[in-house]
């Protein structure tokens, strides 16, 4: 189009990480500026056509809790689009919301996708994103803007190891000179915890509960690995509490529907349970992990002893992860300092620097 250029001195450059439970959002020369799930309220007519009612936190409000002619639909299904209307529909809403509602808007569009990502699913993406209006769309991998987005020298002829466990995936990538030597995608995420949580409630306590049920408890009292407390040390006298983080819950109420009697109820459940329940996923991840050390070339290898694994994404949250991963791999294990928003943060970055840009994009 003819008018792009012109529009596009109207237009803020963005990066999306369109993620399987969240897409943020940042624009350049302002930082993020937009995080909210994934989810799209559709509303059926007479035609049989589809009506936006309402995107992100007011459409996952009503993740099962619609009438008949409503329906709260997750577009994206492990890492990739499994709704392409709807996915557009969600990127326009954001675009627009991010732009203050401006109609004549052609942005230049950074988006990250899952490493193991095949030829169709990109042109999904990229063709999503130019019908929601923008005017050049490029493509990164997770695991590179991770690596970006965590401060890592990614440019250098050193080796960083990057574990990217999101709602749909977990990305196992190791980075030397801006590229990517060894990727492992695995369809493994914060998604299949909550349905294997789901699962053992309703297999152990015959009590059915909802999608955002499942998703409190892994985030109130999930974890990964049990580390029994070590005794308090002795203080001396008069010195005052240091202020420490509150231990976490070890159990906590949730309710449902008896599968027997049908009438909703209330129910105490444990955090040893939710950890026996998502052991399957988290040993998923582990092995990953394992493969991916496995198949590194030795040289790459010694600098992931020096350097260490970085986690990040949301599943880099649960509590005891990072242990249980040090403990398995006898590696130093960190965790970037803001998980959910490093990979957005890291395609922004290359989208402020396009030499880096034109380096980690992917065709």
């Amino acid at each position: 189009m003819f008018l792009d250029p012109l529009l596009g001195l109207f237009s803020n450059d963005m990066a999306i990480d369109l993620g399987t439970a969240n897409t943020l959002v940042y624009v350049k020369g302002k930082g993020i500026v937009l995080s909210e799930p994934s989810v799209v309220a559709v509303r059926k007519d007479a035609r049989g056509g589809n009506r936006v009612v309402a995107v992100g936190k007011e459409a996952k409000m009503m993740l099962g809790r619609t009438p008949g002619n409503i329906q709260a639909i997750r577009p994206m299904k492990d890492g990739v689009i499994a709704d392409f209307e709807v996915t557009e529909a969600m990127l326009r809403h954001f675009i627009r919301k991010v732009h203050a509602r401006r109609t004549l808007v052609r942005p230049r569009i950074i988006i990250s996708v899952p490493s193991g990502i095949t030829q169709v699913e990109k042109r999904a993406v990229k063709e999503s994103a130019e019908s929601a209006g923008a005017r050049e769309v490029y493509l990164v991998e997770e695991p590179m803007a991770a690596a970006i987005g965590a401060g890592l020298p990614i440019t250098e002829p050193t080796s960083n190891m990057v574990v990217d466990i999101g709602g749909g995936t977990t990305e196992v990538a190791v980075i030397s000179l801006a590229g990517v030597v060894y990727a492992k995608s695995v369809r493994v995420g914060g998604d299949k915890m909550d349905e294997a949580i789901l699962q053992y409630i309703k297999r152990k306590h015959n009590l059915l509960i909802g999608e955002r049920t499942a998703e409190m408890i892994k985030t109130t009292i999930g974890n990964a690995y049990f580390d029994p407390p070590a005794p308090p040390e002795p203080r001396p006298e008069g010195a005052e509490d240091d202020q420490a983080d509150p231990p976490m819950p070890d159990s906590m109420d949730i309710k449902g529907r008896d599968l027997i009697t049908g009438i909703p109820k209330t129910l105490r459940i444990t955090a040893d349970e939710v950890r026996h329940a998502i052991t399957e996923q988290i040993d998923a991840i582990v092995e990953t992990v394992k493969i991916a050390l496995e198949q590194t070339p030795p040289e790459l290898a010694a600098d992931i002893v020096d350097n260490g694994i970085v986690l990040t994404g949301g599943g880099a949250l649960l509590k005891g992860l990072d242990a249980l991963l040090a403990k398995e791999t006898h590696l130093p294990i960190s965790i970037t300092e803001d998980s959910l928003s490093t990979v957005v943060l890291g395609s922004g970055k290359a989208l402020d620097n396009i030499d880096l840009l034109k380096e980690v994009m992917i065709k």
